[in-house]
This record gives C-alpha cells, sequence and structure tokens, in this order.
C-alpha cells in the first residue's frame, strides 16, 4: 500500500533497559511511526471519520510508553506496533524506537529497534469489507460526465450496469430523460459512512434539492448494503422504493439478479426504461 501517515519524533520518558541505572531513571525515547492506511476516502470527503486520527494515535501511543517498565526495546516496540493497530483504518505499522541515551562502554549516539507488523501479526480481523449496491441517476447538464463523477468518487467500483435512458417518474412534468445506472461497490465504510461519501459526491457534482423527486445534476442512493436492513431517520436500506422503480431494476438486474425481487420483470410496466450502453470512465 502506498498511502501512509507518518509521525515523526514523538518523545516520551519510561524506565526501560537491562541495566541497574536503567531500572532506576526514566530515561528519554524516540518513537517514529509509519502508518500504512488507505487514504482515498479521506481525499475525496475531508471527513476525519474517513482516516486515522493521528493526534490520538500519538496519545495513546506515549501514554503506553511511559506506563511500561519493559526491559527490552524489542518487547516495548511490539506494545507500540500492537497500539497502533487497535485502530480501525491502520493495515500495518513501521515502528522505529529509539534510545537517546545509549547506555554502551562505546561511543555511539543512539541505539534504536525498528518493526514492521501488520493486523495478521497481531491477531487482529482483517477491515471488514461490504458489498452495497448504489444507483446513479441525472437529468441536468452533462449526464454522462455526472455519472462518471459519481461512479469515480464512489471508490472500489467491481462492478458497473450499462447506462438506461429514462422517462422521469413524479416530480414536474416538465423534466427531462434521466440517464441511470447500479454500480456494486466494496467498501470498508459503514452505511452511515457510504451514506456522507454519496452525498458527498452530490455536492460535488452542484446537486440542488428544491422541488421533490425535481431534476437534478446527479442522484447517489444506496440501494442494498449487503443483507444489513437499517430503518432511521437519515438513511433506509433497502431503499424503500427501489422495488417499485424499473430504472433502478434493470441495471441492478445485470450486474446482481439475484438482488431484485422475484417476477419484477413481469409485474412492473415495461416502459420508459431503454438501454443506451456502457458508461466510458477514461
Amino acid at each position: 500500500m502506498a498511502d501512509r501517515i507518518d509521525i515523526s519524533g514523538l518523545r516520551a520518558v519510561t524506565i526501560v533497559g537491562a541495566l541497574p541505572h536503567e531500572r532506576e531513571i526514566p530515561q528519554p525515547l524516540q518513537i517514529d511511526l509509519s502508518l500504512e492506511v488507505d487514504l482515498r476516502d479521506a481525499g475525496r470527503t475531508d471527513e476525519l471519520g474517513d482516516t486515522v486520527h493521528y493526534g490520538l494515535v500519538a496519545d495513546r501511543v506515549v501514554a503506553a510508553v511511559e506506563e511500561s517498565k519493559d526491559i527490552l526495546l524489542e518487547r516495548l516496540v511490539a506494545r507500540i506496533a500492537d497500539e497502533v493497530l487497535t485502530f480501525d483504518r491502520v493495515d500495518a505499522v513501521n515502528v522505529e524506537l529509539t534510545k537517546l541515551r545509549t547506555p554502551l562502554a562505546v561511543d555511539a549516539s543512539t541505539t534504536s529497534v525498528r518493526i514492521r507488523r501488520t493486523r495478521a501479526d497481531a491477531d487482529l480481523p482483517a477491515r471488514t469489507v461490504h458489498t452495497a449496491y448504489v444507483a446513479l441517476g441525472s437529468n441536468l447538464g452533462d449526464r454522462e460526465s455526472y455519472l462518471r463523477l459519481g461512479v469515480l468518487g464512489l471508490g472500489h467500483v467491481t462492478s458497473m450496469s450499462s447506462v438506461y435512458e429514462t422517462d422521469p417518474v413524479g416530480g414536474p412534468d416538465d423534466q427531462g430523460a434521466y440517464l441511470n445506472m447500479v454500480v456494486e461497490v466494496e467498501t470498508s465504510l459503514d452505511p452511515f459512512a457510504l451514506l456522507r461519501r454519496c452525498q458527498q459526491i452530490e455536492s460535488e457534482a452542484m446537486r440542488q434539492r428544491v422541488v421533490r423527486w425535481g431534476p437534478r445534476t446527479l442522484d447517489v442512493d444506496i440501494i442494498q448494503f449487503g443483507d444489513i436492513s437499517i430503518v432511521s431517520d437519515d438513511l433506509v436500506v433497502p431503499h424503500p422504493r427501489f422495488a417499485e422503480r424499473r430504472f433502478v431494476l434493470e441495471p441492478l438486474a445485470e450486474i446482481a439478479p439475484d438482488r431484485c425481487p422475484a417476477d419484477w420483470n413481469t409485474t412492473l410496466d415495461a416502459g420508459g426504461v431503454y438501454r443506451r450502453g456502457p458508461l466510458v470512465l477514461a
């Protein structure tokens, strides 16, 4: 993984070492951390919840060092790595622990130990990845460009339906036709964090909510999130009306037919949805 968060030059004072005087007098240590974190989410959303709070990491690491009374730097550096890996989004960490007052009889400025540990090394579960289905629609401006913005903003899209041109459903009578599609997304976000991501993408497309079901540059809706059911003021999944909308079910059936209700193709009005072809992302 190329993404990293580096925290350099942390200082803490603690008892560490095997010599008698090292067991009596606290010593200054320097801690340098390099956290391997997927930062794509935070880069798109500008949300603290989509990254690692490195101020909190620093506080916990310093506290862990100050509370320890380990003999070996090797034990203390492993303790630091374990502490950092408890943060949900950290996949691996490089830790260098430096003793600033060397106990060596020869001339040396410092001694240090450096390790790399992963979540698997710490017997922590890998980050949970969920499969979600997201519907996108646009009927204002450059509709394909807005769909492209939505797909690219969602992150790890593993499957895309064709683009469908559809007649408006509900809302004002003078609306233009929509372009609609559904994508499959693999994400480590929870449903509410994915909702915030969708809303952020809509904001980037300058989406305005003036009239209910009115024209919009981009609509990004979570249709399903794994097998989870949620009913709240902010989010309902599965989407409460997806089973009534051919403009959602036609593209969904392309990429995940098992996610569609039984007999939907014979019970819904067959008109108003026309397949155009794949969306070109390049």
